[in-house]
């Protein structure tokens, strides 16, 4: 991919509601009028670090290499928290060393042949000539990535960094014939998304029952619809993973899950 058309994607907890994101495309534009900027999220919950790092483990994969993935979900801004850039063989992810790279270091770390990159961004020539204390996405986040996007070498921005701060996974348990996870992700649309992989259920037999609050399913849903409307079902969802649903409704109103509640998944064969 040529540098000048390099993509930026931007992942905020900004809402559409004010201008931020626009005044951070404006930065971006007026360095780099030829990069393709994308909209990735901005409707991450506010301040939700953990959110964030899923969403840009789940979807980073899915665009060409070379892209440049700007993360700004950043509580601490204006505090000494770190701005970093993580070039993977992949893609470059350009946000505040705050966890939000978690799972992805997750799976870097867990694979042979996987390398990462990582500098502290100091070098204010890169920045806007004026940086708030509270807009680092625009004064800092932005322009770095822009200018990334015109082939600055990451040197030039800052030094090498290794101790990224990594947020605790919530990771499945297995005890006897029972499979504990977790809920950890609602999306938009009610569904309550658990850190139960496809790969984790492969092996549970033809016989189980899966648990969550007093709702009981005795089955995995290859669609939606095959379960009544308004009825509750358990269904792989797009991103490998277990979701509770309610097929026509929404799972948070209807059976009152919520992030970190526990999913039990009881074989019986």
């Amino acid at each position: 991919m040529n540098q000048s058309t390099r993509i930026i994607t931007l992942t905020t907890d900004f809402g559409t509601s004010d201008t931020y994101v626009g005044i951070m495309k404006g930065v971006i534009l007026g360095i780099n009028p030829d990069v393709q900027v994308v909209d990735l999220t901005h409707a991450i919950p506010p301040q939700d670090i953990h959110d964030a790092a899923l969403s840009i483990h789940s979807a980073h994969r899915y665009f060409p290499e070379g892209t440049i993935h700007a993360i700004v979900v950043d509580p601490g801004v204006g505090s000494d928290r770190r701005a970093v850039i993580c070039q993977t063989d992949r893609a470059f992810f350009v946000c505040p060393d705050n966890g939000i790279l978690t799972y992805l270091l997750h799976e870097i770390e867990n694979a042979d042949g996987q390398s990462i990159n990582t500098v502290a961004i100091q070098n204010k020539a890169y920045y806007l000539p004026e940086v708030s204390n509270t807009f680092h996405g625009r004064d800092v986040f932005a322009p770095v990535a822009a200018h990334l996007s015109l082939g600055v070498p990451l040197a030039n921005i800052g030094p090498p960094v290794e101790d990224l701060v990594q947020l605790p996974i919530p990771n499945h348990q297995v005890s006897g014939n029972t499979i504990i996870g977790q809920i950890v992700k609602i999306d938009r649309f009610g569904n309550a998304i658990t850190n139960l992989s496809e790969s984790v259920l492969a092996g549970i037999g033809s016989t189980y029952e899966i648990r969550v609050g007093s709702t009981r399913l005795m089955r995995l849903n290859r669609a939606y619809a095959e379960s009544g409307i308004g009825k509750p079902l358990a269904i792989i969802g797009s991103f490998g993973l277990l979701e509770i649903a309610i097929n026509g409704g929404s799972a948070e109103v209807s059976l009152g899950v919520k992030w970190g509640d526990v999913v039990e998944i009881q074989r019986y064969d």
